[in-house]
């Protein structure tokens, strides 16, 4: 959407998400001079040819740090003022000094509103130096100064010290190569964008989200069920993908049928515990919790660190959840170890956090009785029809009104 909404003329992308991030975007770009048309689930997008105007009026990033993060980037492309805010996560669990200090070497102005290192965040452009350094752990920030620097008009070198979430990086990067942006690289630790990119207009289908396809997977797997999962690619850069060859070492039986797009789970004893660094799809740990409360012996879950500053301090919230459900898990810095432990029914709270609600609910399905999600909404965010797509698959949900 937010190359699109830079390109020049008109871009259509089909099998989009109904998504409260995805319309964060979308009202973004608008306010950005983008003119944006829905038909169906199908956008029809004239961009601005690399010149965003000036908006009118606070933007609202909603609960999407990929909105916050872009958004604040491609600012550096117009000259006047921009504020941008969100809701309380992105105002008070989504820290952006990273970017902060990245965009200040860039000879812009970004300062937190309240001096906290949070959003609402006071911009104001041009992009006057042309090289800057920030930390990498969160990839958004990097992800969102390569978009930004395709369309100004001198090279950019963007250094990056701790790179982390790689594989997100490996999908900007292949949105580059898509749009014959010139982009050199090396090791995910310095970036030089040539600029100037003068993008045309395209026509993409969205693939299926292989960050979705993680909870029916792993529901299959601790009901004993067997299920096909339709339009599942994994040729496609998507770095959650790697759950996929995780689980197939813990002992599922997963059969993947590439010239159909079909992913087969078929009925698996036990999965057995083992150490996984999960850098490179921390958005998969919420899940692999679950998975390591149902596997023989300990699970160790490791390198996921940054997970703390998503929409909630995942790995604290994952914790206190199933500890009670009757988990044996143990948080640490950087990741959790988990001791299998029967589990048993329980009131929960999602934190309001998607993947903490999704991924207490596939625990729930494996149990006996009733367990209590609270503040489930959240799963619109990513996965808006998971309960229905559950409820096909033979699942019990029930949802009352909160």
């Amino acid at each position: 959407m937010l190359f699109a909404s830079l390109a020049q003329g008109t871009s259509m992308i089909e099998n989009a998400l109904p998504s409260p991030d995805i319309a964060a975007m979308i009202s973004a770009c608008r306010q950005l001079g983008a003119f944006i048309k829905q038909q169906g689930n199908r956008y029809i997008i004239t961009g601005v040819n690399g010149k965003p105007r000036t908006p009118d009026d606070v933007i609202d990033a909603g609960n999407s740090g990929q909105v916050l993060r872009y958004i604040a980037c491609v600012a550096g492309l117009q000259h006047q003022y921009i504020v941008i805010t969100g809701d309380r996560s992105i105002r008070h669990n989504r820290p952006v000094q990273p970017l902060i200090e990245a965009l200040t070497q860039l000879g812009m102005i970004c300062v937190s509103m309240r001096g906290d290192d949070h959003a609402p965040l006071i911009i104001k452009g041009p992009f006057n130096g042309n090289s800057t350094t920030l930390g990498g752990e969160d990839s958004q920030p990097v992800t969102g100064l390569l978009i930004a620097s395709a369309f100004r008009e001198q090279t950019m070198t963007i250094k990056v010290r701790n790179a982390g979430e790689k594989p997100w990086i490996e999908l900007t990067l292949s949105w580059l190569d898509r749009l014959r942006i010139a982009c050199h690289h090396h090791d995910f630790t310095e970036y030089q964008i040539t600029g100037r990119a003068n993008v045309p207009a395209f026509h993409y289908r969205i693939p299926g989200d292989l960050s979705s396809l993680a909870y029916p997977l792993v529901a299959a797997l601790v009901t004993k069920s067997e299920i096909t999962i339709n339009n599942v690619d994994m040729t496609e850069p998507q770095g959650d993908k790697a759950i996929v060859e995780v689980l197939k070492n813990m002992g599922a039986n997963i059969r993947i049928n590439q010239q159909h797009k079909t992913l087969t789970v078929h009925k698996t004893k036990m999965l057995q515990g083992m150490e996984i660094d999960a850098n490179d799809f921390v958005d998969c740990v919420t899940i692999l919790a679950v998975v390591g409360c149902f596997a023989l012996g300990t699970t160790i879950i490791t390198g996921v660190g940054i997970a703390r500053m998503k929409e909630s301090d995942r790995i604290t919230a994952i914790t206190c959840e199933l500890k009670k459900m009757g988990a044996d898990i143990e948080e640490q810095p950087d990741g959790l170890i988990i001791r299998s432990a029967p589990l048993h029914a329980a009131v929960v709270n999602s934190h309001h956090d998607h993947r903490i609600a999704m991924s207490l609910a596939v625990a729930a399905l494996a149990i006996e009785g009733e367990t209590t999600i609270r503040h489930i909404d959240c799963v619109q965010k990513s996965f808006p029809n998971f309960v229905d797509a559950m409820r096909s698959l033979g699942a019990r949900i029930a949802i009352d009104a909160e």
